[in-house]
């Protein structure tokens, strides 16, 4: 699938924000983990979502859907046993991570494999973690990736996680760590990348009654015997994927309005708004919808975004139509996602005209006139969307492979084709 992209300018549009993913996969997995039943409203249905929600199933978990609404009913800390088994978690790391200490909640053997690119996507310091717990971990081709064989228990215990790459390995087992037989104590050394995510991870799980003691982003503590309970849940929007929408106006100029983003978000691409202001936006916060408004230049930033990864490529695609340059640090596990982003963003800048320098953690984006071309987002999802912003705002921009946004945000396209910018 090819999108072409023309220049827009002066704009006056409102847009919806899809739900959040992170929420989405961890609200399933606490559904499915939980006492009694859950019902789980407006939940984002996508590509990764979907890995999640079918590997559950194959563990024992029993969802229906209606609808918007999804029926969980809850195994209670434990699934049923079995023979082995295998998920495959296509290319969503989140699901891969996030499930593989779940995993150790069903008595049998169970596999977690994924794409080519997932093979390449590192689980060692989790595989470690979990050795330490009472789980068991083989690997199926390269030591330290994807595919991996795991089986024993989560018994909980005192464990340290790295967490240089992904703040998802501490994820995955704090997730797991109400339905162990000890209390979990974890720590994170160094202090992780991505540690917003773990907030969201705390929040869900108190939401669905398990309980979690943290100090910072680097210690926590998760009782046992406190597990989930079924709860009637509303997933709130993304900010993550709001992003690409309000980043329209900064390129384009004029102002953009997106609902239903909560003003009280944990999460931790909210920062971008800020970032926005910094470049000389106007940005409004009204109940549930958020206002950008670009009149004037746009200014350059130096940022350091480790928290809040997944709007470093909106903040890349809105940097080249600043006047100054923007530097953006603390990036280094950006080279660990779906693609290196570092990588495949700074190449096809420069393929349109754009001056790019980069580093082991860091980018730099220098003001340039950009013209057309046709980018291949490498399978990435949020490259193909921040492409989509530059689009926008040079003109004659063709996205190839844009079917790749329904791993997170199915209805990119049609909301902006609905506004009149395809």
């Amino acid at each position: 699938m090819k999108v072409i992209l023309r220049k827009a300018d002066d704009l006056d549009l409102r847009f919806t924000a899809p739900p959040s993913k992170s929420y989405t996969h961890r609200a399933l997995i606490a559904g499915a983990l939980a006492e009694g039943e859950t019902v789980l409203r407006s939940p984002l249905v996508a590509g990764d979502t979907r890995r999640t929600l079918a590997a559950l199933r194959a563990l024992g978990a029993g969802i229906t859907e209606s609808g918007e609404t999804l029926r969980i009913h809850g195994s209670g800390g434990r699934f049923p046993g079995g023979g082995p088994v295998t998920l495959d978690l296509g290319n969503s790391g989140t699901s891969l991570r996030l499930l593989a200490s779940i995993a150790l909640l069903a008595p049998r053997e169970v596999t977690l494999d994924g794409s080519p690119r997932m093979r390449e996507r590192p689980v060692e310091p989790l595989a470690e973690a979990l050795a330490v717990l009472g789980g068991h971990v083989r690997y199926r081709g390269q030591l330290g990736y994807p595919p991996l064989t795991v089986w024993g228990t989560f018994r909980g215990g005192d464990v340290t996680v790295d967490g240089s790459i992904s703040s998802q390995f501490a994820s995955s087992l704090l997730l797991a760590g109400p339905c162990g037989a000890e209390d979990l104590v974890l720590r994170i050394d160094p202090p992780p990348v991505s540690a917003s995510y773990l907030d969201i991870t705390a929040d869900l799980m108190q939401t669905f009654g398990a309980q979690v003691e943290q100090e910072g982003s680097t210690r926590f503590r998760v009782p046992a015997g406190k597990g989930y309970r079924g709860t009637d849940y509303r997933v709130e929007g993304d900010y993550s994927s709001a992003s690409y929408l309000l980043a329209l106006a900064a390129v384009a100029g004029g102002q953009v309005t997106v609902e239903g983003l909560s003003p009280c978000s944990v999460q931790g691409d909210r920062v971008f708004l800020s970032i926005l202001a910094s470049m000389g936006c106007t940005v409004l916060v009204e109940g549930d919808s958020v206002t950008v408004e670009r009149t004037g230049p746009l200014q350059g930033v130096d940022v350091g975004m480790s928290a809040s990864p997944d709007t470093v490529m909106t903040v890349c695609a809105v940097a080249p139509f600043a006047t100054t340059p923007t530097t953006i640090r603390g990036v280094s596990h950006l080279r660990f996602k779906e693609s290196d982003r570092i990588r495949v963003m700074a190449g096809h800048i420069r393929s349109l005209g754009g001056k790019v320098e980069t580093g082991r953690d860091w980018i730099r984006i220098f003001p340039a006139v950009l013209r057309g071309g046709v980018l291949d987002p490498a399978d990435d999802h949020r490259i193909a969307m921040a492409f989509a912003v530059i689009g926008i705002g040079a003109g004659e921009v063709t996205v190839d492979h844009a079917e790749t946004v329904g791993k997170s945000f199915p209805g990119f396209w049609d909301q902006l084709k609905g506004a009149g910018l395809l």
